[in-house]
């Protein structure tokens, strides 16, 4: 069998071959591949290298070099951030706001800290997986401290107003934290102008390396996080660990180059998406999310008659997922669509199909046409 077509690019997208070759430069003996914390020669010219990646993540985001901590990924940075902020704030309350579709290691880390005594929130988004302004808004108590909302959905592709968001949660002096794993090259953030004062951010997610990531920490006001890992203090005391030079220019690299393609990629993705649902057009699969809200290349179809399981067993030629890659539990319904008011049947029939910069049309009219067929 030729390899599968592959519609999973919120699960994972390909490493560019542009980062590939830039990231092999720092790990041979003929490269720069010395520890960023040692004093000497090599240890400086890895420092300087990590130190310019570190700007090029920054200015993605508006932000400044020094507001951006390397993690191990998105997960880690969303631990570090609620976890962290719930610690060091929780003098000033113990309330905490999120959304009952954010990323499970979001509402994980919220159970958590549950346990350990903090009352969270979880928001029922509306039906089409925008929240309401005016239910945050009436969640807000006078001990709330801290505001949780995914931007951009990795299940269905809805986009969050974090720009109103933020303004409601600063004019209350409230921490807003951003998940955007799915938001680099796809959605213009600007973390000022958007009054984001915590943001994770991943690799893997815009043609970089796995196993690297990063967390926004505001500088002004200054915002701290209490660290979860401790060692030798790097990254300001806030994650300690020997920095992973190849992955950390290999993100570097990445969001340089989603920031410079930004406007070829979606115009790309936007065209393949409307071939992909023209395809869909004469078939019974319908879309389940509203394009008013959601960004391109990602798209969540509900077959009639078949569940995603039989779907995926019968169409090996296309590689595509029923929800999130990042949730042990695979089997079961999304409880992304549950939160939007599906029935386990309806979730259970759902596909996620998902696309970018390295898909070729041919493989979106084979992917329609497969699909079509098999329900």
């Amino acid at each position: 069998m030729k390899t599968p077509i592959y519609l999973d690019y919120a699960a994972t997208t390909p490493l560019d071959p542009r980062v590939a070759d830039i990231m092999l430069k720092y790990m041979t003996q003929d490269g720069i591949f010395g520890n960023a914390s040692s004093t000497h020669v090599f240890g400086k010219a890895a420092k300087d290298a990590i130190e310019t990646a570190r700007k090029q993540v920054a200015d993605v985001i508006h932000a400044i070099p020094e507001e951006i901590i390397w993690t191990s990924g998105a997960t880690e940075a969303n631990n570090l951030a609620l976890k962290g902020a719930a610690q060091l704030y929780k003098q000033k309350g113990k309330h905490i706001i999120t959304v009952k579709t954010e990323h499970a290691s979001v509402l994980d880390c919220c159970q958590q800290l549950e346990k350990e005594g903090f009352l969270v929130t979880y928001l029922t988004p509306e039906p089409n997986g925008v929240i309401n302004l005016s239910t945050l808004k009436n969640a807000i108590r006078d001990d709330t401290i801290l505001v949780s909302v995914m931007h951009v959905n990795n299940e269905i592709g809805v986009i969050q107003d974090i720009a109103a968001i933020g303004k409601l949660t600063s004019e209350r002096g409230i921490l807003l934290h951003v998940d955007a794993a799915q938001s680099i090259g796809k959605v213009a953030i600007d973390v000022n102008l958007m009054h984001i004062d915590l943001m994770s951010l991943s690799a893997h997610k815009v043609y970089g390396p796995k196993g690297i990531g990063a967390l926004y920490v505001r500088r002004k006001p200054r915002i701290r996080v209490a660290a979860q890992l401790h060692g030798g203090g790097q990254e300001s005391g806030m994650r300690s660990g020997t920095l992973p030079t190849h992955q950390i220019i290999g993100m570097g690299e990445a969001f340089a180059l989603a920031q410079a393609e930004a406007d070829k990629d979606i115009k790309k993705i936007t065209h393949l998406h409307e071939i992909f649902l023209q395809g869909l057009k004469n078939s019974s699969i319908t879309r389940m999310s509203d394009p008013r809200y959601c960004v391109p290349g990602i798209i969540n179809i509900c077959l009639k008659h078949k569940t995603a399981k039989q779907v995926m067993q019968a169409l090996p030629q296309l590689a595509i997922s029923s929800g999130s890659a990042c949730h042990a539990k695979g089997d079961e319904p999304s409880y992304v669509l549950r939160a939007l008011g599906f029935s386990a049947e309806q979730a259970s029939r759902c596909i996620r199909i998902s696309f970018g910069r390295f898909t070729k049309e041919d493989e979106i009219f084979e992917a329609a046409k497969l699909l079509s067929r098999v329900d």
